[in-house]
């Protein structure tokens, strides 16, 4: 038996999928027929309900994934293969406090909603206020959000809490705001950045550089799927590529003993020592293993 108000997978025969609430006298219209709300709910996920044009639709359960997928949007989301490792990057997670900013329409909100669960707290900012309506809208679409604080504010005015385990920023211009970033996590916090270029991502490099911040990691994800025909198995044509660049970062105390410590080769050290040149530390030492690395070339 499907209770009323679950969220219902309606998958027909020609392989097309409709996310719709189970709700009592609420039919399910399509090219295919109308579907009986009561015929539904008569049902278990898994099974087959017909038409009353005895068409076959199968009946699934909507996981985390088809909410994701179905969301009404007017900005574009993040997608749940990104999704899926931000949240675990972050270690969203019970009793866990996670802010956002900005939430668009609440792909990422609703994902990290569902992993923090009743103990966890979101934290998320928008600064467009039709933005944070849709998103509230499908928070409660999902049956996610109990969990969630929505706050119509410009991070440049700072975050809505300080003391948070982790914080995500889905802005233009990240490295503006890395202060505020840090005033508002504890220390040792996780961060997450989402941008759409390269030029962007170094400038992102460039502000974590100054800033108490390791462990930086810069990534893609990709997805290729295959198509499941056990005797002609094979790639599908095309696939979700690149969607975005994830950058990732702890809050770490810097330590010039730490690093001086680290095992360093010709390429590291030329590195190193264009870093300190950045950051306006290139005195005698750094000038001086600049030169010699110019000579062992």
């Amino acid at each position: 038996m499907i209770p009323y108000g679950s969220l219902v997978v309606y998958v027909t025969p020609k392989g097309r999928r409709y996310t719709k609430r189970l709700m009592e006298e609420h039919n399910w219209h399509s090219n295919d027929g109308t579907l009986l709300a009561s015929d539904v709910t008569c049902c278990d996920f898994g099974s087959v309900a017909y038409t009353n044009q005895q068409v076959p639709i199968q009946i699934m359960e909507a996981t985390l994934y088809d909410r994701l997928k179905t969301l009404k949007r007017q900005t574009q989301i993040i997608y749940p293969k990104d999704i899926a490792y931000i949240c675990l990057r972050l270690g969203a997670g019970p009793g866990r406090t996670i802010i956002e900013a900005g939430c668009g329409s609440g792909g990422l909100t609703t994902g990290l909603s569902w992993f923090c669960g009743p103990t966890g707290r979101v934290v998320s900012h928008e600064a467009r206020e039709e933005f944070m309506a849709l998103a509230r809208r499908n928070l409660e679409w999902a049956g996610v959000g109990e969990n969630v604080e929505l706050h119509n504010r410009d991070v440049a005015e700072g975050f809505a809490v300080t003391g948070a385990d982790a914080l995500f920023l889905d802005v233009r211009t990240p490295w503006e705001y890395l202060d505020h970033a840090v005033a508002a996590v504890r220390p040792g916090a996780s961060f997450g950045f989402l941008l759409p270029t390269v030029d962007q991502v170094s400038k992102l490099l460039l502000g974590l550089e100054r800033g108490p911040f390791a462990d930086v990691e810069v990534c893609e994800i990709l997805i290729r799927r295959w198509k499941p025909v056990a005797d002609r198995l094979r790639p599908e044509d095309r696939m979700n590529a690149h969607t975005g660049f994830l950058v990732f970062a702890r809050q770490q105390q810097r330590s010039e003993d730490f690093e001086s410590r680290k095992p360093l080769g010709t390429r590291e050290r030329k590195q190193e020592a264009a870093r300190l040149a950045r950051l306006g530390l290139d005195g005698e030492d750094s000038q001086a293993a600049a030169a010699e690395e110019d000579v062992a070339e």
